[in-house]
């Protein structure tokens, strides 16, 4: 059994926060629970709301290695858990009948470490340093695939026909993320902890956006988060994310703003937004009032 990484979920919090993640006591407390009672979590939420760099920000903050395994339509056994290479065990087969070599000793070499290729899965079960495991959007692969992660979300153990069953040297903090495009098998989410990350109330990304933009001001960096909460009150195609709203933060520094106005609001909206649609219903937003930048300075929240 691993040892506990952390001593409380102010411990995590506080560590979150060393390596600039902003995290609230929901985030924290489901990291220190699924620590102790060894259970992966499954981060589900709207795109760019931090789910993925969360993963990241634990592997940094307790120094561990991060092992991603990026989910996608089509992902099977062979690159997600493990294969076997072909080519080097053809190369054996060819070599073996000169030297007079049994059958069954050949194959007993055939299937050895020499042989099998690992991928995220299985590497992760075998690594002996701490390992944070990222199955990324593992709403993108087919239910098929989604059995192949219950014998390792269960057990940390993985069967392979020809080696026997491999059990993990450590247990991993497994973080699954999901942008809920599909809804995950009951099998899956039973052997999860389930976290929602939702966007951040308003002092919350301004704190974000203060930590992560190098010298913005508290006056720029409140309209920032004034205008996008604005913004994803509107009924859009799709709402900007927190990773959006950092790429605005750093696109108004770079500009040299200080003061938002509507017509900066509205020429740099489409670093917010990505829908046609969506920027010029944001820019009628902005025309709405000539004195925009009124709108949107800092003032009572």
């Amino acid at each position: 059994m691993t040892d506990p990484r952390f001593e409380s979920v102010p411990a995590v919090r506080e560590g979150l926060r060393k390596v600039d993640y902003l995290s609230d006591e929901g985030i924290a407390g489901i990291v220190y629970l699924a620590d102790r009672l060894q259970k992966p979590i499954l981060v589900e939420g709207p795109a760019g709301t931090g789910k993925t760099q969360l993963a990241k920000s634990v592997a940094e903050m307790i120094g561990a290695r991060l092992i991603r395994l990026q989910c996608y339509e089509g992902l099977d056994e062979a690159k997600a858990l493990y294969e076997w290479n072909y080519k080097k065990q053809l190369l054996r087969i060819q070599a073996s009948g000169g030297e007079g070599d049994s059958w069954d000793v050949v194959e007993e070499d055939l299937f050895s470490d020499e042989f099998l290729m690992e991928r995220p899965l299985l590497e992760a079960i075998r690594s002996e340093e701490p390992v944070v495991l990222l199955i990324d959007e593992v709403d993108r692969v087919e239910v098929e695939t989604e059995a192949l992660l219950l014998e390792i979300l269960s057990d940390y153990q993985v069967s392979i026909p020809e080696l026997g069953t491999v059990t993990a040297k450590q247990i991993p903090l497994v973080f699954l993320t999901s942008n809920n495009t599909r809804e995950l098998s009951e099998a899956l989410k039973r052997r999860c902890l389930f976290l929602h990350v939702d966007y951040p109330d308003m002092e919350r990304e301004k704190e974000i956006v203060l930590t992560k933009v190098p010298d913005i001001t508290d006056n720029l960096a409140d309209q920032v988060a004034r205008i996008v909460r604005s913004l994803r009150q509107l009924e859009l195609k799709k709402s900007p994310s927190v990773s959006e709203t950092l790429d605005w933060a750093n696109t108004l520094m770079l500009l040299g703003v200080e003061q938002i106005d509507a017509e900066t609001a509205s020429s740099t909206s489409n670093i917010l937004l990505k829908y046609q649609s969506d920027i010029a219903k944001a820019v009628r937003e902005f025309a709405a009032d000539k004195q925009g930048a009124r709108q949107f300075a800092p003032g009572p929240k």
